[in-house]
């Protein structure tokens, strides 16, 4: 009897901890991504001013699905605001690891705060370049 009884409560407690797991699975899986298409290609500051540097990067935008519907309207801002952004760096961070990882929280926190002024929500949850190449001197 008391075998009987533990056996149920065990299998009673796996049921309740699978559910708890697929709950926090599904609170996981609420994420999209969504990409700057066409690919960014824009020129830098390169080190020589006779000769101008240039980036190709491939961004996804990490959002909440219910928010996708929104970046896609706002997507023509969010494209004009990523590429501002390159435009504006120095080769030295175009070409470095460290600057390339600032770049890409410096575009994070410029796409936050437009989305925040004209929808009242962050909406962008991260930022990936999925591709970035580069040339110049």
């Amino acid at each position: 009897m008391l075998k009987t009884l533990l056996t149920r409560g065990f299998v009673v407690l796996c049921f309740v901890f699978s559910g708890v797991h697929a709950v926090h699975a599904q609170e996981k899986a609420n994420y999209a991504y969504i990409g700057l298409e066409p690919e960014i290609v824009t020129n830098y500051i390169s080190e020589s001013a006779r000769k101008l540097g240039y980036v190709r990067v491939s961004v996804e935008l990490m959002m909440d699905v219910s928010q996708l519907e929104i970046a896609e309207h706002h997507m023509p801002l969010l494209r004009a605001t990523a590429i501002e952004i390159f435009g504006q760096q120095p080769s030295e961070k175009v070409k470095s690891l460290t600057g390339r990882e600032d770049i890409r929280r410096a575009i994070l926190k410029a796409l936050q705060d437009h989305m925040k002024q004209e929808t009242g929500a962050e909406v962008i949850k991260n930022v990936i370049f999925t591709k970035y190449l580069y040339q110049g001197d």
